[in-house]
């Protein structure tokens, strides 16, 4: 049996609505993820999937119930050890990329690995994850002269660079082209497998299904 990097039990989201009856994102959920998988969180736009990723990457806090990261709760912790866990061990590819435009795509992913206090051999772990990502050659070009799908293979380098243990990935194939789309999950597969890494991603495309070694499916908050 496959080890859990992740386990969410009874987890419920409620957000306060003036006058009325809280709003509650996401409903009971509970669900595992395991070690060295890419797994996918299926739903339309308003299901809840971003607001429960978000949890899972201790981003937000649930309402109620626990998530459990190697084995620790990690809801029961103070803020500053969990901005140390998203920082560390931890990395994220967002739906708009969030590169900094005033860095190559050199220094947006070697940034990445200053925030995460990586001190030796940064050049050579930049270079190698923009190889990874079929950018060997655009590595000092800005992000403003890329395209779309460039933009987003930057954005996953800089994710995988300090060797997290988990990737969360909200919507990243959005905006992209179903190609574009395509060639990106193909990347997360081989990066699993290369990397060692889990990654957790979002998405509406139900094209994508297949690709995913554990797909879960979100309706009204609730897994269906």
């Amino acid at each position: 049996m496959s080890e859990t990097i992740l386990q969410a039990s009874n987890i419920i989201r409620s957000f306060p609505v003036a006058g009325a009856d809280p709003f509650i994102a996401v409903n009971n959920v509970s669900l595992e993820i395991p070690k060295g998988s890419l797994a996918i969180l299926r739903g339309r736009s308003g299901s809840g999937k971003t607001t429960l990723l978000n949890m899972l990457g201790a981003l937000d806090q649930p309402t109620s119930g626990s998530i459990l990261f190697m084995g620790e709760d990690i809801t029961r912790w103070q803020e500053s050890k969990r901005e140390k866990l998203r920082r560390e061990k931890i990395g994220f590819v967002f739906q708009s990329v969030s590169l900094i435009p005033m860095m190559t795509a050199f220094e947006n992913v070697d940034f990445a690995l200053r925030m995460a206090g990586v001190k030796d051999g940064r050049k050579e772990r930049v270079e190698e994850c923009l190889k990874m990502v079929g950018l060997g050659g655009r590595m000092h070009h800005m992000p403003q002269e890329m395209s779309g799908g460039e933009q987003q293979r930057v954005a996953i380098a800089r994710a995988v660079a300090h060797r997290p243990g988990i990737i969360f990935a909200d919507e990243p194939t959005a905006e992209l082209d179903s190609t574009t789309a395509i060639n990106v999950v193909t990347l997360f597969k081989e990066m699993v497998e290369k990397e060692q890494v889990t990654i957790v991603m979002t998405t509406h495309d139900t094209s994508l299904m297949g690709a995913g070694d554990v797909v879960y499916e979100l309706e009204d908050g609730k897994l269906i």
